[in-house]
Protein backbone atom coordinates (compact mmCIF):
# COMPACT_ATOMS: atom_id res chain seq x y z
CA UNK A 1 0.00 0.00 0.00
CA UNK A 2 1.63 3.22 -1.15
CA UNK A 3 0.73 6.75 -0.12
CA UNK A 4 0.19 9.45 -2.74
CA UNK A 5 -0.19 12.34 -0.36
CA UNK A 6 -2.69 14.39 1.58
CA UNK A 7 -4.03 17.83 0.82
CA UNK A 8 -6.21 19.86 3.14
CA UNK A 9 -8.75 17.61 4.79
CA UNK A 10 -8.61 14.93 2.11
CA UNK A 11 -6.30 11.95 2.46
CA UNK A 12 -5.50 9.90 -0.60
CA UNK A 13 -3.58 6.67 -1.11
CA UNK A 14 -3.38 3.72 -3.48
CA UNK A 15 -3.36 0.04 -2.56
CA UNK A 16 -0.81 -2.23 -4.19
CA UNK A 17 -3.57 -3.68 -6.41
CA UNK A 18 -4.27 -0.22 -7.84
CA UNK A 19 -7.38 0.71 -5.84
CA UNK A 20 -7.41 4.48 -5.31
CA UNK A 21 -8.86 5.48 -1.94
CA UNK A 22 -9.82 8.92 -0.64
CA UNK A 23 -11.09 9.79 2.82
CA UNK A 24 -12.74 13.02 3.94
CA UNK A 25 -14.39 14.23 7.16
CA UNK A 26 -18.19 14.21 7.31
CA UNK A 27 -20.21 17.29 8.15
CA UNK A 28 -22.60 15.04 10.10
CA UNK A 29 -21.39 12.82 12.92
CA UNK A 30 -21.96 9.08 13.22
CA UNK A 31 -22.50 8.64 9.47
CA UNK A 32 -20.30 6.99 6.86
CA UNK A 33 -20.78 7.52 3.13
CA UNK A 34 -19.12 4.96 0.87
CA UNK A 35 -18.85 5.66 -2.85
CA UNK A 36 -17.20 3.57 -5.58
CA UNK A 37 -16.61 4.87 -9.11
CA UNK A 38 -15.60 2.19 -11.62
CA UNK A 39 -14.05 3.44 -14.84
CA UNK A 40 -16.56 1.67 -17.06
CA UNK A 41 -19.57 3.18 -18.78
CA UNK A 42 -21.42 2.98 -22.04
CA UNK A 43 -18.42 4.39 -23.95
CA UNK A 44 -16.61 1.10 -23.26
CA UNK A 45 -19.28 -0.92 -25.07
CA UNK A 46 -18.88 -2.10 -28.63
CA UNK A 47 -21.49 -2.11 -31.42
CA UNK A 48 -23.92 -4.97 -30.89
CA UNK A 49 -23.18 -5.05 -27.16
CA UNK A 50 -24.77 -1.82 -25.95
CA UNK A 51 -26.44 -1.53 -22.55
CA UNK A 52 -24.01 -3.85 -20.76
CA UNK A 53 -22.54 -1.23 -18.41
CA UNK A 54 -26.04 -0.35 -17.21
CA UNK A 55 -27.04 -4.01 -17.07
CA UNK A 56 -24.16 -4.53 -14.65
CA UNK A 57 -25.48 -1.80 -12.40
CA UNK A 58 -28.40 -4.18 -11.84
CA UNK A 59 -26.44 -7.44 -11.80
CA UNK A 60 -24.14 -6.19 -9.04
CA UNK A 61 -27.05 -6.40 -6.60
CA UNK A 62 -28.11 -9.92 -7.60
CA UNK A 63 -25.73 -11.96 -5.49
CA UNK A 64 -22.08 -12.95 -5.48
CA UNK A 65 -19.97 -15.77 -4.14
CA UNK A 66 -20.94 -15.10 -0.50
CA UNK A 67 -24.06 -12.92 -0.72
CA UNK A 68 -27.50 -14.13 -1.80
CA UNK A 69 -29.64 -12.39 -4.40
CA UNK A 70 -31.01 -9.10 -3.04
CA UNK A 71 -29.18 -9.49 0.29
CA UNK A 72 -26.93 -6.47 -0.29
CA UNK A 73 -29.93 -4.15 -0.54
CA UNK A 74 -31.69 -5.82 2.37
CA UNK A 75 -28.71 -5.53 4.72
CA UNK A 76 -28.22 -1.83 4.08
CA UNK A 77 -31.92 -1.15 4.54
CA UNK A 78 -31.98 -3.10 7.82
CA UNK A 79 -29.17 -0.86 9.02
CA UNK A 80 -31.27 2.20 8.22
CA UNK A 81 -28.94 3.17 5.38
CA UNK A 82 -29.38 4.47 1.84
CA UNK A 83 -28.11 2.54 -1.15
CA UNK A 84 -28.19 2.98 -4.90
CA UNK A 85 -26.15 3.03 -8.10
CA UNK A 86 -26.03 4.79 -11.46
CA UNK A 87 -24.45 4.40 -14.89
CA UNK A 88 -23.18 7.02 -17.29
CA UNK A 89 -21.05 7.16 -20.42
CA UNK A 90 -17.79 7.36 -18.51
CA UNK A 91 -18.40 5.49 -15.24
CA UNK A 92 -20.60 3.26 -13.09
CA UNK A 93 -20.90 4.09 -9.42
CA UNK A 94 -22.28 2.37 -6.34
CA UNK A 95 -22.93 4.12 -3.06
CA UNK A 96 -24.21 3.63 0.46
CA UNK A 97 -24.71 5.92 3.44
CA UNK A 98 -24.93 4.07 6.73
CA UNK A 99 -24.42 4.56 10.46
CA UNK A 100 -20.69 4.75 11.15
CA UNK A 101 -20.67 1.42 13.01
CA UNK A 102 -21.78 -0.35 9.80
CA UNK A 103 -18.79 0.75 7.73
CA UNK A 104 -17.05 -2.62 7.98
CA UNK A 105 -20.11 -4.44 6.69
CA UNK A 106 -20.46 -2.11 3.71
CA UNK A 107 -16.79 -2.47 2.80
CA UNK A 108 -17.06 -6.25 3.03
CA UNK A 109 -20.18 -6.30 0.82
CA UNK A 110 -18.56 -4.08 -1.81
CA UNK A 111 -15.32 -6.06 -1.79
CA UNK A 112 -17.16 -9.36 -2.04
CA UNK A 113 -19.11 -8.44 -5.14
CA UNK A 114 -16.01 -6.99 -6.75
CA UNK A 115 -14.07 -10.20 -6.12
CA UNK A 116 -16.72 -12.91 -6.48
CA UNK A 117 -19.67 -11.58 -8.50
CA UNK A 118 -19.04 -14.08 -11.30
CA UNK A 119 -19.36 -16.93 -8.83
CA UNK A 120 -22.98 -15.96 -8.16
CA UNK A 121 -23.91 -15.22 -11.79
CA UNK A 122 -26.44 -17.60 -13.31
CA UNK A 123 -28.54 -17.66 -16.47
CA UNK A 124 -31.66 -17.14 -14.33
CA UNK A 125 -30.21 -13.98 -12.79
CA UNK A 126 -29.16 -12.66 -16.21
CA UNK A 127 -32.57 -13.35 -17.74
CA UNK A 128 -34.37 -11.70 -14.84
CA UNK A 129 -32.28 -8.52 -14.82
CA UNK A 130 -32.26 -8.26 -18.59
CA UNK A 131 -36.07 -8.16 -18.43
CA UNK A 132 -35.88 -5.52 -15.69
CA UNK A 133 -33.64 -3.32 -17.83
CA UNK A 134 -35.83 -3.82 -20.92
CA UNK A 135 -38.85 -2.79 -18.89
CA UNK A 136 -36.95 0.26 -17.65
CA UNK A 137 -36.24 1.19 -21.24
CA UNK A 138 -39.94 0.92 -22.10
CA UNK A 139 -40.99 3.04 -19.13
CA UNK A 140 -38.32 5.76 -19.30
CA UNK A 141 -37.63 5.94 -23.03
CA UNK A 142 -40.00 4.23 -25.44
CA UNK A 143 -43.34 4.86 -23.71
CA UNK A 144 -42.59 8.28 -22.21
CA UNK A 145 -43.43 11.53 -24.03
CA UNK A 146 -40.17 12.93 -25.41
CA UNK A 147 -38.47 9.87 -23.88
CA UNK A 148 -36.29 9.17 -26.90
CA UNK A 149 -35.01 12.76 -27.11
CA UNK A 150 -31.55 12.02 -25.68
CA UNK A 151 -31.16 8.91 -27.82
CA UNK A 152 -31.97 10.95 -30.92
CA UNK A 153 -29.64 13.76 -29.85
CA UNK A 154 -26.72 11.37 -29.41
CA UNK A 155 -27.33 9.84 -32.84
CA UNK A 156 -27.12 13.28 -34.44
CA UNK A 157 -24.17 14.49 -32.38
CA UNK A 158 -21.85 11.47 -32.72
CA UNK A 159 -21.39 9.33 -35.83
CA UNK A 160 -22.32 5.67 -36.17
CA UNK A 161 -19.78 3.51 -34.34
CA UNK A 162 -18.62 6.33 -32.05
CA UNK A 163 -18.65 5.25 -28.35
CA UNK A 164 -21.01 8.12 -27.45
CA UNK A 165 -23.48 7.44 -30.29
CA UNK A 166 -25.81 5.35 -28.10
CA UNK A 167 -27.45 5.93 -24.70
CA UNK A 168 -26.48 3.98 -21.60
CA UNK A 169 -29.77 2.06 -21.61
CA UNK A 170 -28.73 0.26 -24.81
CA UNK A 171 -30.97 -1.29 -27.43
CA UNK A 172 -33.58 -4.00 -27.02
CA UNK A 173 -31.86 -6.15 -29.63
CA UNK A 174 -28.48 -5.95 -27.90
CA UNK A 175 -30.00 -6.73 -24.51
CA UNK A 176 -31.79 -9.75 -26.02
CA UNK A 177 -28.49 -10.97 -27.42
CA UNK A 178 -26.67 -10.84 -24.06
CA UNK A 179 -25.26 -14.22 -23.12
CA UNK A 180 -23.85 -15.42 -19.81
CA UNK A 181 -20.28 -15.96 -21.00
CA UNK A 182 -20.00 -12.44 -22.41
CA UNK A 183 -21.54 -10.94 -19.27
CA UNK A 184 -18.94 -12.69 -17.12
CA UNK A 185 -16.16 -11.57 -19.44
CA UNK A 186 -17.39 -7.97 -19.23
CA UNK A 187 -17.10 -8.07 -15.44
CA UNK A 188 -13.65 -9.62 -15.62
CA UNK A 189 -12.47 -6.99 -18.11
CA UNK A 190 -13.76 -3.89 -16.32
CA UNK A 191 -14.36 -4.65 -12.66
CA UNK A 192 -11.00 -4.66 -10.94
CA UNK A 193 -9.56 -2.65 -8.03
CA UNK A 194 -7.19 -0.97 -10.49
CA UNK A 195 -10.24 0.50 -12.28
CA UNK A 196 -11.96 1.81 -9.16
CA UNK A 197 -11.96 4.83 -6.86
CA UNK A 198 -13.29 4.25 -3.34
CA UNK A 199 -14.22 7.29 -1.26
CA UNK A 200 -15.21 7.15 2.41
CA UNK A 201 -16.62 10.26 4.08
CA UNK A 202 -16.90 9.86 7.84
CA UNK A 203 -15.55 11.23 11.08
CA UNK A 204 -13.34 8.19 11.62
CA UNK A 205 -9.59 8.64 11.70
CA UNK A 206 -8.20 8.33 8.14
CA UNK A 207 -5.67 5.72 9.27
CA UNK A 208 -8.50 3.67 10.77
CA UNK A 209 -10.40 3.80 7.45
CA UNK A 210 -7.20 2.96 5.60
CA UNK A 211 -6.70 -0.20 7.67
CA UNK A 212 -10.28 -1.32 7.10
CA UNK A 213 -10.13 -0.76 3.35
CA UNK A 214 -6.86 -2.68 3.11
CA UNK A 215 -8.38 -5.53 5.12
CA UNK A 216 -11.31 -6.01 2.76
CA UNK A 217 -9.90 -4.92 -0.61
CA UNK A 218 -6.16 -5.46 -0.35
CA UNK A 219 -6.24 -9.15 -1.33
CA UNK A 220 -8.26 -8.63 -4.54
CA UNK A 221 -5.93 -8.87 -7.54
CA UNK A 222 -5.76 -6.25 -10.26
CA UNK A 223 -7.11 -7.17 -13.68
CA UNK A 224 -4.87 -9.43 -15.73
CA UNK A 225 -5.85 -7.86 -19.05
CA UNK A 226 -6.97 -4.26 -19.51
CA UNK A 227 -9.21 -3.86 -22.58
CA UNK A 228 -8.51 -1.18 -25.13
CA UNK A 229 -10.81 1.82 -24.81
CA UNK A 230 -12.79 2.64 -28.00
CA UNK A 231 -11.53 5.72 -29.82
CA UNK A 232 -13.70 8.75 -28.95
CA UNK A 233 -11.96 11.23 -31.26
CA UNK A 234 -14.13 13.43 -33.45
CA UNK A 235 -12.02 14.40 -36.47
CA UNK A 236 -14.92 15.99 -38.33
CA UNK A 237 -17.11 18.95 -37.30
CA UNK A 238 -20.80 18.35 -36.76
CA UNK A 239 -21.66 19.83 -40.14
CA UNK A 240 -25.02 21.15 -39.01
CA UNK A 241 -27.66 22.06 -38.93
CA UNK A 242 -28.75 18.42 -38.59
CA UNK A 243 -32.20 17.52 -37.38
CA UNK A 244 -34.59 14.75 -36.46
CA UNK A 245 -38.27 15.69 -36.59
CA UNK A 246 -40.84 13.23 -35.33
CA UNK A 247 -44.62 13.19 -34.91
CA UNK A 248 -45.64 11.28 -31.78
CA UNK A 249 -48.25 11.26 -29.07
CA UNK A 250 -46.90 14.17 -27.05
CA UNK A 251 -48.85 16.81 -25.10
CA UNK A 252 -47.19 19.76 -26.87
CA UNK A 253 -44.49 20.52 -29.42
CA UNK A 254 -41.04 20.06 -27.94
CA UNK A 255 -37.80 21.63 -29.13
CA UNK A 256 -34.49 20.01 -28.19
CA UNK A 257 -31.39 21.82 -29.43
CA UNK A 258 -27.75 20.82 -28.98
CA UNK A 259 -24.25 22.06 -29.78
CA UNK A 260 -20.93 20.27 -29.43
CA UNK A 261 -18.72 22.05 -26.91
CA UNK A 262 -15.29 21.23 -25.40
CA UNK A 263 -14.77 18.15 -23.24
CA UNK A 264 -15.54 18.17 -19.53
CA UNK A 265 -12.52 19.48 -17.64
CA UNK A 266 -11.31 21.89 -20.31
CA UNK A 267 -11.55 25.66 -19.80
CA UNK A 268 -13.77 25.87 -22.87
CA UNK A 269 -16.25 23.59 -21.11
CA UNK A 270 -16.36 25.93 -18.11
CA UNK A 271 -16.94 28.89 -20.42
CA UNK A 272 -19.88 27.15 -22.08
CA UNK A 273 -21.21 25.99 -18.72
CA UNK A 274 -21.52 29.66 -17.80
CA UNK A 275 -23.14 30.29 -21.18
CA UNK A 276 -25.74 27.62 -20.44
CA UNK A 277 -26.53 29.29 -17.11
CA UNK A 278 -26.96 32.67 -18.81
CA UNK A 279 -29.26 31.08 -21.37
CA UNK A 280 -31.47 28.80 -19.38
CA UNK A 281 -30.70 28.14 -15.73
CA UNK A 282 -32.96 29.91 -13.26
CA UNK A 283 -35.88 32.26 -13.65
CA UNK A 284 -33.49 35.13 -14.32
CA UNK A 285 -32.10 33.40 -17.40
CA UNK A 286 -32.61 34.77 -20.90
CA UNK A 287 -34.81 32.00 -22.23
CA UNK A 288 -37.10 32.06 -19.21
CA UNK A 289 -37.52 35.82 -19.26
CA UNK A 290 -37.95 36.08 -23.03
CA UNK A 291 -40.10 33.05 -23.86
CA UNK A 292 -41.90 32.20 -20.61
CA UNK A 293 -42.50 35.64 -19.11
CA UNK A 294 -42.32 38.28 -21.86
CA UNK A 295 -43.93 36.75 -24.97
CA UNK A 296 -44.99 34.08 -23.60
CA UNK A 297 -44.80 31.05 -25.93
CA UNK A 298 -42.98 28.39 -23.87
CA UNK A 299 -44.29 26.33 -20.98
CA UNK A 300 -42.99 27.23 -17.54
CA UNK A 301 -40.15 24.81 -16.76
CA UNK A 302 -39.07 26.55 -13.58
CA UNK A 303 -36.04 27.97 -15.31
CA UNK A 304 -34.25 24.78 -16.36
CA UNK A 305 -34.15 25.16 -20.12
CA UNK A 306 -30.39 24.74 -20.66
CA UNK A 307 -27.56 22.64 -19.31
CA UNK A 308 -24.43 20.80 -20.38
CA UNK A 309 -24.07 17.06 -20.77
CA UNK A 310 -20.49 16.55 -19.54
CA UNK A 311 -18.35 14.06 -21.42
CA UNK A 312 -14.77 13.69 -20.26
CA UNK A 313 -13.26 11.95 -23.28
CA UNK A 314 -14.97 13.62 -26.24
CA UNK A 315 -16.90 16.79 -27.03
CA UNK A 316 -19.62 17.54 -24.50
CA UNK A 317 -23.08 18.82 -25.46
CA UNK A 318 -24.75 22.09 -24.55
CA UNK A 319 -28.45 21.28 -24.58
CA UNK A 320 -31.49 23.55 -24.68
CA UNK A 321 -35.01 22.18 -24.45
CA UNK A 322 -38.39 23.87 -24.19
CA UNK A 323 -42.02 22.81 -24.63
CA UNK A 324 -44.57 24.99 -26.38
CA UNK A 325 -47.37 26.70 -24.52
CA UNK A 326 -50.91 25.73 -25.56
CA UNK A 327 -51.75 27.08 -29.00
CA UNK A 328 -48.11 27.61 -30.04
CA UNK A 329 -46.72 25.50 -32.88
CA UNK A 330 -43.28 23.94 -32.97
CA UNK A 331 -41.93 26.13 -35.76
CA UNK A 332 -42.69 29.30 -33.81
CA UNK A 333 -41.08 28.00 -30.64
CA UNK A 334 -38.01 26.65 -32.42
CA UNK A 335 -37.41 29.92 -34.26
CA UNK A 336 -37.72 31.90 -31.03
CA UNK A 337 -35.35 29.61 -29.09
CA UNK A 338 -32.73 29.75 -31.84
CA UNK A 339 -33.04 33.53 -32.00
CA UNK A 340 -32.39 33.88 -28.26
CA UNK A 341 -29.40 31.53 -28.45
CA UNK A 342 -27.94 33.53 -31.34
CA UNK A 343 -28.19 36.75 -29.34
CA UNK A 344 -25.57 35.44 -26.91
CA UNK A 345 -22.91 36.18 -29.55
CA UNK A 346 -23.85 39.87 -29.32
CA UNK A 347 -22.49 39.96 -25.77
CA UNK A 348 -23.51 39.52 -22.14
CA UNK A 349 -23.42 41.94 -19.22
CA UNK A 350 -21.31 41.61 -16.09
CA UNK A 351 -24.46 41.31 -14.01
CA UNK A 352 -25.61 38.34 -16.11
CA UNK A 353 -22.21 36.71 -15.75
CA UNK A 354 -22.21 37.15 -11.97
CA UNK A 355 -25.69 35.65 -11.76
CA UNK A 356 -24.53 32.67 -13.83
CA UNK A 357 -21.51 32.13 -11.56
CA UNK A 358 -23.76 32.31 -8.50
CA UNK A 359 -26.21 29.78 -9.96
CA UNK A 360 -23.48 27.26 -10.76
CA UNK A 361 -21.67 27.77 -7.47
CA UNK A 362 -24.87 27.31 -5.48
CA UNK A 363 -25.65 24.08 -7.31
CA UNK A 364 -22.15 22.76 -6.70
CA UNK A 365 -22.09 23.65 -3.00
CA UNK A 366 -25.52 22.11 -2.50
CA UNK A 367 -24.35 18.92 -4.20
CA UNK A 368 -21.45 18.44 -1.76
CA UNK A 369 -23.19 19.67 1.39
CA UNK A 370 -23.94 16.16 2.69
CA UNK A 371 -21.62 13.17 3.14
CA UNK A 372 -23.10 11.22 0.21
CA UNK A 373 -22.84 14.11 -2.24
CA UNK A 374 -19.32 14.95 -1.12
CA UNK A 375 -18.21 11.34 -1.50
CA UNK A 376 -19.66 11.20 -5.01
CA UNK A 377 -17.94 14.44 -6.06
CA UNK A 378 -14.60 13.24 -4.71
CA UNK A 379 -14.88 9.90 -6.51
CA UNK A 380 -15.81 11.72 -9.71
CA UNK A 381 -12.88 14.13 -9.60
CA UNK A 382 -10.46 11.34 -8.73
CA UNK A 383 -11.66 8.94 -11.41
CA UNK A 384 -12.00 11.50 -14.19
CA UNK A 385 -9.23 13.98 -13.36
CA UNK A 386 -6.99 12.19 -10.83
CA UNK A 387 -7.53 15.17 -8.51
CA UNK A 388 -9.90 14.72 -5.54
CA UNK A 389 -9.35 18.31 -4.40
CA UNK A 390 -11.33 19.53 -7.42
CA UNK A 391 -14.48 18.47 -5.57
CA UNK A 392 -13.85 21.31 -3.13
CA UNK A 393 -12.32 23.90 -5.45
CA UNK A 394 -14.36 23.55 -8.65
CA UNK A 395 -16.13 26.97 -8.35
CA UNK A 396 -12.74 28.68 -8.72
CA UNK A 397 -12.72 27.53 -12.35
CA UNK A 398 -15.46 30.07 -13.14
CA UNK A 399 -13.86 33.03 -11.36
CA UNK A 400 -11.47 34.17 -14.08
CA UNK A 401 -13.79 33.70 -17.05
CA UNK A 402 -14.78 36.99 -18.63
CA UNK A 403 -17.93 38.13 -20.37
CA UNK A 404 -15.93 38.49 -23.56
CA UNK A 405 -14.78 34.86 -23.34
CA UNK A 406 -18.39 33.73 -23.09
CA UNK A 407 -19.45 35.95 -25.98
CA UNK A 408 -16.56 34.81 -28.20
CA UNK A 409 -17.23 31.14 -27.43
CA UNK A 410 -20.91 31.61 -28.25
CA UNK A 411 -20.00 33.29 -31.52
CA UNK A 412 -17.76 30.35 -32.42
CA UNK A 413 -19.80 27.39 -31.16
CA UNK A 414 -23.48 28.33 -31.04
CA UNK A 415 -23.82 28.45 -34.82
CA UNK A 416 -25.73 26.57 -37.50
CA UNK A 417 -22.64 24.58 -38.50
CA UNK A 418 -22.55 23.13 -34.98
CA UNK A 419 -26.31 22.81 -34.47
CA UNK A 420 -28.52 19.78 -33.98
CA UNK A 421 -32.28 19.92 -33.52
CA UNK A 422 -34.67 17.22 -32.34
CA UNK A 423 -38.30 18.25 -32.73
CA UNK A 424 -41.36 16.50 -31.35
CA UNK A 425 -44.75 17.50 -32.74
CA UNK A 426 -48.12 16.01 -31.80
CA UNK A 427 -49.33 13.48 -34.36
CA UNK A 428 -52.19 14.67 -36.55
CA UNK A 429 -54.85 12.85 -34.57
CA UNK A 430 -53.52 14.22 -31.30
CA UNK A 431 -53.59 17.79 -32.64
CA UNK A 432 -57.23 17.38 -33.64
CA UNK A 433 -58.08 16.01 -30.19
CA UNK A 434 -56.21 18.80 -28.45
CA UNK A 435 -58.03 21.44 -30.45
CA UNK A 436 -61.49 19.91 -29.97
Amino acid sequence: MTGIGAAGQLVRYTLENGLRVVTAPASTGQVAAVNLWYGVGSRHEVPGRTGFAHLFEHLMFQGSGNVAKGEHFEEIERLGGDINASTSTDRTNYYETVPEHALDRVLWLEADRLATLRDGMTQEVLDNQRDVVKNERRQRYDNQPYGTALERILRLAYPEGHPYHHPTIGSMADLDAADLDYVKSFHKAHYGPDNCVLTVVSNLDPEDVRARVDKYFGHIPAREDVPEVPDAALPEPLGGPVRDQVAETVPAPGVFIGFRVPAYGERGFDVMHLASAVLGQGQGSRLYRALVVDRPIAADDGGSAADILPFRYTDSLLLVNMLAREGVDGDTLEAAVREEIAKLADGIGEEELERARAVLEREHLQSIAGPAGLADAISSCTQLFDDPELALTWPRRWEGITAEEVRAAAERLLVDGNLLVVRFDPAAGDQETAGA
